[in-house]
């Protein structure tokens, strides 16, 4: 069976216990974790420690496998298939991550509720966050549509509102319109899907962390714009604090 996401279960997690799975070279797989991979959701990968009794290894990456599994990186470790690790995720690197990314699924809501523009790219890392947008049916200036955008989501976040997550049958989730914003792509053939809901703001199927409240994210501040074509209209943007 692939790796049990613990993250998808609860964001706040900052330890857990786990058995090895499997060794390959420096990765490690476990039966479950509360590691974040890359490259799913678009989020850097969370760092940390495994530790087995007094000894600590250093959890430099976390892979994503094409199994589904989760591989942790941690060169030079000592673990053995059978082994029972502690795991202790880097939480300041992770927290300012979920705070991006539920920024970004407000910001995102923003542009699709007014323009219907699709979201064409994007990366998470825990000091800037960007997204492309494709905002090839404003005539006007895209720049403008753009901060007006980040006014709007700080103002929703000052509004305090509780995220919820949840999961629901694929065909039921389906039908909510708006659910996928991300260009050419839908969610993954399986039976049940993750939901992030930000009532009255957004809605939509993720796998990835997210804070509980919207005034956790304190507000974000935009770094700088870019084209990179007409379906490309890049936002830098970090946490305000």
């Amino acid at each position: 069976m692939p790796t049990r996401l613990l993250y998808q279960e609860d964001s706040y997690l900052r330890e857990f216990e786990a058995s090895v799975v499997r060794v390959d070279g420096d990765i490690v797989v476990l039966d479950a974790t509360a590691f974040h991979p890359r490259p799913s959701g678009g989020l850097d990968a969370d760092h940390g420690y495994l530790f087995r009794g007094e000894e600590s290894f250093r959890v430099e990456d976390t892979i994503l496998l094409d199994n589904g599994d989760v591989g942790h990186v941690a060169r030079g470790h000592r673990l053995e298939p059978g082994d029972r690790v502690k795991g202790v995720i880097d939480w300041d690197r992770r927290y300012r991550m979920m705070k991006l990314h539920t920024a970004s699924h407000i910001l995102a809501a923003i542009l699709y509720n007014r323009y219907g523009a699709l979201v064409t790219g994007g990366h998470i890392a825990p000091d800037i966050a960007k997204d492309d947008f494709d905002l090839s049916m404003i005539s006007g200036d895209w720049k403008k549509v753009l901060l007006e955008a980040v006014e709007e989501t700080n103002e929703i976040i000052g509004k305090c509102i509780e995220v919820k997550v949840y999961w629901l049958p694929r065909e039921e989730a389906l039908k909510i319109p708006g659910l996928v914003k991300l260009a050419d792509k839908l969610p993954p053939s399986v039976d049940r899907l993750r939901i992030v809901e930000i009532p009255g703001v957004d809605i939509q199927a993720d796998g990835g962390p997210h804070v509980r409240n919207t005034c956790e994210i304190g507000g974000i501040r935009v770094v700088k714009l870019e084209s990179k074509g007409r379906r490309r209209r890049r936002i830098y943007y970090t946490l305000m604090y």
